[in-house]
């Protein structure tokens, strides 16, 4: 399409790119995920290890989509560069993944989650928990299509909350000498099996990372995005890399890792240490701000992949049509959002949505590797440091990480790849006809 009306505004800065990077990461697996990792690892010094690695891989990774998106600067992400590096018929089965699974997929799971949170403030009924979460998908989408200026500045205003009450949690909860000091010790203890303790520590961090690539989706609306994007992807795995170690610490400093049952009364436990009786509450509601901006993240930037799709001629084009008004993409949003009501409605998407995180994993280690095919076209802009090194860390560090996701659920794996690929003959009946 080369309808100039039907082109995204460039309108963001280099703020909204790390407040959407920050607020889409983080949601309620930071008051979950350091416990599992805790007890995994078995001590303070290799649950720092773990983060510190995981970090190293999330900043190699960012450091080279920092590089693709300044070479391609549109709506899209990673669809965008598997279709540079690889070509279209790749590039659709990423986007027919996340159109039809993931986005609406994980959007109902944090609708749905951030309701069983608010139900524990506010008691709700089954039908009224229902009602809450599609209510929230369809506020924040209304939000998101009514402008992209309005539904950043909501996004930075609840990623600043977000991280500004976990900053106050991590300075009141060691300022407050409601924990001990002792629950770091023994701090070097080494674990019966290393291997285990580091895999499934490794899993949780990488999980805990997940996402930091969405921000690229947004690339068309950045303004300098040569400039900005490679910032703002490694500003934010920093910022991420800070949180997730200094809130770990505080969480092992209020709770002793032997006496945590489940990650979720371990989020319960360390909300009583820091606020009495009515810690749990508080604890709630600090969940709540934090998926609040997480599904408000995920609905700004999942329609960009379904609007490159189409300006693509590998979707509906219609969905390409901006809003005469607004200039957003509204069509893709309202599907996004529809899908995940009827995912909220049918109930049971927390299993379908597992099957396809090996396949996620895949296409963000081949978007990487993409890199080598397109570091071959000259270009003078952005060039990811240290160059073959960075994403040979990164490619090398996830096929770790996709060992261990296939080993623990080969089935789910294999279920997973076999759903995808089945949208090649799709892509080729109704779109390769069009390459021809």
């Amino acid at each position: 399409m080369s309808d100039s009306n039907n082109i995204l505004k460039r309108q963001f800065g280099l703020t909204t790119a790390v407040a959407l990077l920050v607020g889409q990461v983080i949601a309620v697996g930071i008051f979950l995920t350091p416990a599992g990792m805790a007890k995994s690892v078995g001590s303070p010094f290799w649950l720092l290890v773990v983060w510190l690695v995981m970090s190293a891989m999330a900043l190699s990774g960012a450091l080279c989509y920092g590089e693709l998106a300044s070479r391609y600067p549109e709506a899209g992400g990673s669809y965008v560069y598997l279709r540079e590096a690889f070509g279209k018929p790749l590039a659709f089965l990423y986007g027919w993944m996340v159109l039809l699974v993931l986005d609406p997929g994980l959007t109902a799971a944090f609708a749905v989650g951030m309701t069983s949170y608010v139900d524990y403030l506010v008691p709700l009924s089954p039908a009224g928990k229902i009602a809450f979460a599609i209510g929230s998908v369809v506020i924040l989408a209304g939000v998101n299509i009514l402008g992209a200026r309005i539904g950043s500045n909501l996004l930075r205003f609840l990623t600043i909350l977000k991280v500004g009450t976990l900053a106050f949690i991590v300075i009141f909860g060691f300022l407050g000498g409601r924990g001990d000091f002792a629950n770091f010790q023994p701090f070097f203890a080494v674990p019966k099996s290393l291997f285990e303790a580091l895999a499934g520590g490794i899993v949780g961090a990488f999980f805990a990372f997940a996402g930091w690539w969405e921000v690229s989706r947004l690339a068309g609306e950045i303004r300098e995005p040569e400039k900005n994007l490679p910032k703002a992807l490694a500003i934010g795995v920093v910022l991420l890399t800070v949180i997730y170690v200094s809130t770990s610490a505080v969480f092992m400093y209020l709770v002793p890792t032997a006496s945590v049952t489940s990650d979720e009364t371990f989020a319960a436990q360390a909300g009583e240490a820091l606020f009495g009786n009515v810690g749990g509450k508080v604890f709630a509601a600090v969940v709540v701000i934090s998926v609040l901006g997480t599904l408000l993240a995920y609905l700004m930037a999942g329609p960009r992949v379904y609007y490159a799709m189409a300006r693509d001629g590998l979707f509906f084009e219609s969905i390409a049509r901006l809003h005469t008004r607004f200039r957003t993409p509204h069509r893709a949003t309202i599907i996004q959002a529809s899908l995940a009501a009827i995912l909220i409605l049918a109930g049971n998407f927390q299993q379908i949505i597992s099957y396809f995180f090996f396949v996620v994993v895949v296409f963000i280690a081949l978007t990487v590797a993409g890199l080598f095919v397109i570091r071959k076209r000259p270009f003078a802009g952005y060039a990811t440091p240290l160059f073959p090194l960075t994403p040979i860390v990164f490619i090398a560090i996830t096929a770790f990480v996709l060992l261990l996701i296939a080993m623990q659920n080969p089935l789910q794996s294999i279920l997973g790849v076999a759903v995808v690929l089945l949208g090649l003959p799709v892509y080729y009946y109704f779109f390769g006809r069009k390459e021809i």
